[in-house]
């Protein structure tokens, strides 16, 4: 057994006045109560809130003040995120990995900001995974990432075995994410650490998932410090037997026959996608995002397009899904 115990912080977060002390005096009582723990997450945005106008340059002293408090306790810590004023103008949604020699062992840039909602905030383009001496394999990935099962596949595939992912929800599309948290774990068998803000952080309702997809805990809408000691050696197992002695999904996806042409953008494999229409918000009276236009149009490919596409008898006409509205800034 490889046992590690990591511990989602759900906590109120202000979005008018920074939240880095209220950080601080968690991880204390944390330590206080917990004093076995090793590692700590927070949620997204959790130290300065959801509006990008409290954008910090990196390295600031909210990033200090974590490297000391991670130091004092000899933990791992991983603050959430803010936003980070790049020199060029840009502004990321960045978390850092610190160490309990306090010092900054990895950073990460969002890589999917929450479009059309979180506009202006540019898109980072790195990875993240590092290790834990003696312990095993992290990645860090932030709230809207998840739903795009490519950022999961390359981590995993680099080894990752626990999936932190800190998340601002504040909308109605919290119970989709916490079915896309599950169904990742048993995707790419490793633990997943979703944790939540309240109030401007998010509804609350985080989950920590093992690699069968049973959770192993799901917070409510209140405060909560929640501890949860991991087995790693129950993650290389599982992938190299498969879950429950079942499916072997990584291998499978290793040893796959097919290669997916829809990652070649020149390949005309996405024509459809690309009929979309415009990223971005929902007017009154638009159909499915589409501002007016005929669902069937969206659904049928052209006689000259090299992936022909289905056919539909006039008497049932395909009608596109609605899509859900969100509440604008909501940080996912």
């Amino acid at each position: 057994m490889t046992p590690f115990a990591i511990a989602g912080i759900q906590m109120h977060v202000s979005a008018l006045q920074s939240n880095v002390e209220a950080m601080l005096q968690r991880v204390d009582i944390l330590m206080a109560r917990f004093p076995w723990t090793q590692m700590a997450l927070f949620s997204e945005l959790a130290p300065y809130g959801p509006l990008n106008k409290f954008a910090q340059p990196f390295p600031n002293t909210a990033l200090e003040q974590f490297q000391d408090k991670a130091r004092q306790h000899r933990i791992w810590l991983i603050p959430g995120s803010m936003f980070e004023q790049a020199e060029d103008g840009r502004i990321f949604n960045t978390s850092v990995v610190i160490d309990p020699d306090g010092q900054i062992v990895a950073k990460y840039s969002k890589m999917f900001p929450f479009r059309p909602y979180e506009e202006g905030i540019a898109a980072g383009t790195e990875f993240c995974v590092f290790d834990v001496p003696e312990v095993g394999r992290f990645g860090l990935s932030i709230c809207y990432d998840i739903w795009f099962p490519e950022t999961t596949r390359q981590l995993t595939s680099q080894g990752v075995e626990v999936l932190l992912h800190p998340v601002l929800t504040g909308t109605t599309d919290r119970d989709a994410e916490l079915a896309i948290a599950r169904a990742t774990a048993a995707q790419f068998q490793c633990y997943v650490f979703d944790v939540n803000g309240l109030s401007a952080g998010g509804v609350g309702r985080s989950l920590v998932v093992d690699p069968s997809a049973t959770v192993l805990h799901q917070s409510g809408g209140q405060e909560d410090i929640f501890p949860i000691e991991v087995d790693l050696d129950q993650v290389r197992r599982q992938r190299e037997t498969g879950m429950k002695g079942l499916g072997q999904v990584l291998k499978s996806f290793r040893d796959r026959s097919v290669d997916f042409s829809v990652y070649d953008r020149s390949s005309g494999t996405d024509s459809y996608l690309q009929r979309l229409g415009p990223l971005q918000t929902p007017g009154q009276g638009s159909v499915a995002g589409l501002h007016g236009a005929d669902p069937r149009s969206m659904l049928a490919t052209p006689a000259t397009s090299a992936v022909p596409g289905p056919a539909f008898a006039p008497s049932q006409p395909a009608i596109a899904p609605e899509l859900p509205l969100k509440v604008a800034n909501s940080g996912e």
